[in-house]
């Protein structure tokens, strides 16, 4: 996996700007005796910002990124002009990048349309000149704000692919092929166990100018939530999918047996994929006599399912009706439930509550000035 091109998990330090400190500037001119206070305010520190991408689908461009540090905030000036405001770092990612803090694990945010930004980090505010202190009986406050400090932390940055559809099947159950002839996608095939080692996600044309996107998820063994296999880093990913739709091999021992694996594998992992709208594809059809059908079709007669073969081309129209049905009926919204987010979840949002200043305490700083 180490050369793979599919990214899905990255670490990253983030730190946002320092506020600008605010001006203690003193007016003086010509003619002009005890021209007062006159000191601008601090610039705002740059923000971290998140920002869904849909050209992006994995995490690749930010796998060398250690550290994104924004901006800070300038200085106020002389005749109460405003500090400059310090570069926004905006981090593009693709939608369905959930964020979370590396340190306790809380829930950041989470990006799943094009264009949606998400202040990660807020920079630090700039602080205010000393033309704002000043009163009837402090006519020459000597003093300014110091800028409001900078935040940081360790960010962990993890992508759930966003699909209609999501393929869940055990190794070599032919869905990448399926996926190759439904769509333009060319995921890598061959007659050995976990030929797919990333997920591959391709445009599946439908009728009269519709489409839908279907993902191709690396095959799922017995155990996989526990470890097994390379199931559980790929579990995630079926998460946000609209459809399940699961692949069994019409030659194996027994199709019921097999579906109820898949399941319990998705219920250890997260009882609530079990919520989502299922079909069953019953693969390589091609492969077996009307007396086997008959025996699968006992064991299955509870389940919405379809007979295809993706190499003879037969039921792929069928599957392609079957699915555009779930998903034109499926509620776009995602259940928080499926973010795995821990209960003291929360949203980074700007603060309306400025910094405590101590008045009282006149201290002088670098940006003193009485020219």
């Amino acid at each position: 996996m180490a050369d793979s091109n599919f990214i899905d998990y990255v670490k990253i330090y983030c730190r946002s700007g320092k506020g600008g400190a605010g001006s203690m500037h003193l007016h003086r001119e010509k003619y002009i005796a005890k021209g007062g206070p006159d000191g601008g305010d601090g610039g705002r520190g740059g923000h971290i910002i998140l920002r869904g991408n849909s050209n992006y689908w994995t995490l690749l461009h930010l796998k060398y990124t250690r550290h994104i540090m924004a901006g800070h905030g300038g200085g106020g000036g002389a005749s109460r002009s405003f500090g400059k405001d310090g570069e926004d770092k905006v981090i593009e990612v693709p939608c369905g990048t959930v964020a979370y803090d590396a340190d306790s694990g809380e829930f950041l945010c989470d990006i799943t349309r094009d264009g949606q930004e998400v202040v990660l980090l807020k920079g630090g505010r700039g602080g205010l000149g000393n033309w704002h202190f000043r009163t009837a009986t402090r006519q020459t406050p000597r003093f300014a704000q110091p800028g409001e400090d900078f935040q940081e932390r360790n960010v962990i940055l993890e992508l759930k692919v966003l699909a209609d559809v999501g393929l869940v099947g055990f190794p070599n159950a032919g869905k990448s092929t399926l996926l190759s002839v439904v769509s333009a996608a060319r995921p890598k095939i061959a007659n050995y166990a976990f030929t797919t080692l990333e997920p591959n996600l391709g445009i599946v044309s439908y009728r009269d100018g519709k489409s839908f996107a279907m993902a191709d998820i690396p095959g799922i063994i017995e155990g996989a939530h526990e470890g097994k296999g390379i199931g559980l880093r790929f579990l995630r990913h079926i998460e946000r999918n609209a459809v399940l739709l699961f692949l069994i091999e019409a030659d194996c021992d027994n199709v019921r047996k097999q579906y109820e694996i898949l399941l319990n594998e998705l219920e250890q992992y997260n009882p609530e994929m079990l919520n989502k709208q299922r079909y069953l594809a019953i693969s390589k059809c091609d492969l077996i006599d009307e007396e086997l059908k008959v025996g699968i079709e006992r064991e299955i007669a509870d389940l919405p399912h379809t007979y295809i073969s993706s190499v003879a081309g037969i039921g792929i129209d069928t599957l392609k009706d079957r699915l555009w049905d779930l998903i034109k009926d499926h509620d776009k919204e995602i259940p928080e439930t499926l973010i795995h987010k821990p209960k003291n979840s929360k949203l980074l949002m700007e603060d309306e509550d400025f910094f405590n200043f101590d008045e009282s305490a006149e201290d002088v700083n670098d940006n003193f000035d009485l020219d």
